[in-house]
C-alpha cells in the first residue's frame, strides 16, 4: 500500500495580535501546498487557536478554515494540549491529521525526562522545561503493525529568557546574561531530542521491528546535537547490535542541496522525516515544496505579496505490505 507522510510548520496560523496577514489571506496559498503534498498523514507545526465564547477552551476554528474543501477536512485528528488537558494550547500546536484510525495519541512534556536543573551564579536553582509538548500517534494502516509518528517542533538556538537578565527594551544586561540563556537553550534542545529518543526506544522495546517515523520541525540540520540524539547512528553508538534502532534521515538521498529554511543567501535543512529501518528501506521517494520559500530576511510587504511560509512542506512516500 501507498503511504505518503509529510510535515509542514505552517507558520502561526491563527490570528494574533500584530499578525500582518489574516488566515483568509494565506488560505488559497496554504490550501495549494496541502493539495501538492497528498499525504495520506501530514504532521503540522505553529498551529494556533482561539478563544471560543462561550467555552472552556479555545479551537483550531483557522486550522478548520484552512482545511475546508480539502480531503484533510475529513482525516483523523491528534493535537496537543494544555497541561490540564482541556483545550489545545494557546499557540504552536502541534496536530496529526491522518485518512487512517489515530489507535493511540499521547503527548510527552517532560513526561520521560524530568525538567533538568542547576545552580545558578546568584546561588538561585533554576529548572529548565520544555515550552511544548511532543506528540506521539500510533495509526492502523490495516496491518499487523501500526505506524507510529511523532510530531515535535524544538526550541529554535536563541538564548532562552533568564529572570533578571533582560532590559525592558528586551536587550539583554551582559554578555553573561545572553550566555546562560543560550546556555539553557541548549538543555531545552538536547533534553526535548533526549524525550523523542527514549519514546523511540521504548516503542523498539516493545517491538524491534516497530515502524516508526519522527517528523517535524527540529530547527536543526542532520548533523546537530538534537537530530543526533533523536537519530541515534551506530556509527556514534559504535554498537552494530542497535542499528535497528536508528532513526534514518530521509532527506539524505537528496543531498547536500536539500533544504526547507533561506535566510538571505543561506540555505538549511531544519525540518525533517526521519524513520526506523523498516519504514525507511520501504521509502520510494522524498521531495521538499520549497521552489516558492518565502525568504526569513524579506521585508513584511514582499512577504505579504506571497503569504505561505518561511517553512518548506517535506514528503515522504512509502510501499508498505
Amino acid at each position: 500500500m501507498r503511504v505518503r507522510l509529510a510535515t509542514f510548520n505552517i507558520e502561526n496560523l491563527g490570528r494574533r495580535g500584530g499578525d500582518a496577514l489574516t488566515t483568509e489571506a494565506r488560505r488559497p496559498t496554504l490550501q495549494a501546498q496541502l493539495t501538492r503534498l497528498d499525504a495520506d498523514i501530514l504532521c503540522l507545526q505553529e498551529v494556533n487557536a482561539q478563544e471560543v465564547k462561550p467555552g472552556p477552551a479555545r479551537q483550531l476554528r483557522d486550522l478548520e478554515s484552512v482545511l475546508a474543501g480539502t480531503a484533510y477536512a475529513a482525516f483523523h485528528r491528534a493535537c496537543t494540549l494544555r497541561k490540564s488537558g482541556v483545550g489545545p494550547l494557546d499557540i504552536h500546536n502541534l496536530v496529526t491529521l491522518s485518512r487512517w484510525p489515530i489507535l493511540e495519541m499521547r503527548q510527552l512534556w517532560n513526561d520521560l525526562v524530568e525538567a533538568p536543573s542547576y545552580r545558578r551564579t546568584n546561588g538561585e536553582t533554576s529548572t529548565v522545561p520544555w515550552e511544548r509538548p511532543i506528540l506521539q500517534c500510533a495509526i492502523d494502516l490495516g496491518g499487523r503493525r501500526p505506524l507510529h509518528v511523532i510530531n515535535l517542533h524544538l526550541r529554535t538556538p536563541l538564548a532562552a529568557y533568564i529572570a533578571d537578565q533582560k532590559l525592558p527594551s528586551g536587550e539583554w544586561k551582559s554578555v553573561a546574561g545572553w550566555a546562560e540563556g543560550l546556555f539553557a537553550t541548549a538543555v531545552k534542545r538536547a533534553g526535548q531530542g533526549l524525550e523523542v529518543r527514549l519514546a523511540a526506544d521504548r516503542l523498539f522495546d516493545a517491538d524491534p521491528e516497530a515502524i516508526v517515523a519522527v517528523a517535524g520541525d527540529f530547527n536543526a540540520a542532520a548533523g546537530e546535537l538534537p537530530v543526533r540524539i533523536v537519530r541515534g547512528d551506530p556509527a556514534e553508538t559504535g554498537n552494530a547490535a542497535l542499528a535497528g534502532r536508528a532513526l534514518v534521515p530521509l532527506a539524505e538521498a537528496i543531498g547536500a542541496e536539500a533544504f526547507t529554511v533561506v535566510h538571505g543567501q543561506h540555505r538549511f535543512m531544519l525540518d525533517h522525516i526521519l524513520a526506523s529501518r523498516t519504514l525507511a528501506l520501504a521509502c520510494r521517494k522524498i521531495a521538499i515544496d520549497n521552489a516558492s520559500l518565502l525568504d526569513e530576511t524579506e521585508d513584511d510587504a514582499l512577504a505579504a505579496r506571497r503569504p505561505g511560509s518561511y517553512h518548506a512542506p517535506v514528503v515522504a512516500e512509502f510501499e508498505l505490505p
